[in-house]
């Protein structure tokens, strides 16, 4: 059993996808092709903002963000404690300060309460500036904006939704990668929406923003040529190859995909519900599902379960082991165990379960029963 089946995804769509890959090959356009551009214009119609400027990955589409808004030494960026690292690498990249905030227990996301106070405290402790929030849509869900925005236009920050793993998800009619004052993806190949290698985006509403941010990703080019350089940028370029394979899996990510993982959310919590913490999503919100997580009693209840599953067939992940602020790469902050509770106690109970849309109920129900069998 695969934890995301890309090689069945790639049966399903073997023709529309090899006639797309075969078009690139033939007409060798293997950087900046036409199809970079009609996803770009696709992926923004979808999302239901005005711009999307691909580049080479997630991590840069942040970075190009922290970039574009200036954010350097003295500022403090609030970012969950539980997440992947990259959400708070990219602040200390640009020599900012990531200030850590806890989590909703039941929806894994940034708790909007406790962001207030961390950006309070900041302002009391008076040694930062307070910039901008990047809340996180973990596993699928997009994070309270609706809170979360309040708490920025409260206290004037800039709001980036990380959206790596929440793209095709909505609060109400409004999509993921929409919020906020710009909105970034991963185009990663087990994400919702994967190519086949490394990819990433950048949504604003933004002229300027978006300006800047086709200027950066290609060595800081003016909108004249790419050999007059008006400001210093990097190499960030979403390939041909992988716009053409994203328009594909776009097609049936709409389609039938997310309809289709959300029927196999279903399943699992109706096969496990009874027994376990299974994931919450809150009335409104709709969720892509990247990960179906439970949350465990203890460490050594999760170890028993991952080495009973591993025995059958069944892969598990845990996201993740280690929350940001006990990270290694951030100990000069002084953060200390115990600091975010919720956050710490999810590292040490979750595990995720095989997700994607093209599992079957029957793969699902053996699933869930060695689930059940593992902890009796």
């Amino acid at each position: 059993m695969e934890f995301r089946d890309l090689k069945k995804q790639y049966q399903v769509l073997k023709p529309q996808m090899d006639a797309a890959m075969m078009e690139v090959t033939n007409n060798c356009n293997f950087i900046s092709g036409k199809q970079v551009a009609e996803l770009e214009q696709k992926l923004a119609e979808y999302v239901g903002v005005k711009h999307c400027v691909t580049c080479g990955n997630g991590t840069d589409a942040l970075t190009m963000v922290m970039m574009a808004w200036n954010v350097k030494e003295g500022d403090a960026v609030f970012v969950p404690a539980f997440t992947f690292f990259a959400s708070a690498e990219v602040i200390a990249f640009e020599g900012a300060t990531p200030v850590f905030v806890d989590v909703d227990e039941s929806t894994f996301n940034m708790d909007a309460e406790k962001l207030d106070q961390a950006i309070e405290q900041v302002k009391r402790e008076g040694k930062l500036n307070p910039r901008a929030v990047i809340a996180v849509d973990l596993f699928g869900q997009p994070a309270n904006y609706p809170e979360i925005e309040a708490v920025c236009k409260k206290h004037g920050l800039l709001l980036l939704e990380d959206g790596a793993q929440g793209f095709g998800g909505r609060i109400g009619e409004h999509r993921a990668c929409s919020f906020g004052d710009a909105a970034t993806t991963s185009f990663f190949p087990a994400k919702p929406l994967g190519c086949y290698g490394d990819g990433g985006a950048v949504f604003t509403n933004d002229d300027e923003t978006a300006e800047y941010l086709r200027s950066i990703r290609v060595h800081g080019k003016s909108p004249v040529s790419k050999y007059d350089n008006i400001r210093i940028g990097f190499n960030s370029r979403l390939d041909t190859l992988q716009a053409a394979v994203l328009q594909v899996k776009l097609d049936a990510f709409k389609e039938h995909e997310l309809t289709d993982v959300n029927n196999a959310a279903k399943l699992y919590t109706q096969y496990l519900g009874n027994d376990f913490r299974t994931p919450v999503v809150p009335e409104g919100f709709y969720s892509s599902w990247a990960q179906y997580t439970l949350i465990l009693d203890s460490p050594e209840q999760r170890e028993q379960l991952q080495k009973t599953l591993k025995e059958q067939g069944i892969p598990t992940m845990v996201y993740y082991p280690k929350p940001m602020h006990l990270q290694g790469a951030f100990a000069d902050l002084g953060y200390r165990e115990g600091d975010f509770p919720v956050s710490e106690e999810l590292c040490k109970r979750v595990v995720s379960l095989p997700m994607h849309p093209y599992l079957s109920e029957e793969d699902i129900r053996f699933v869930a029963n060695a689930v059940k069998a593992a902890l009796k």
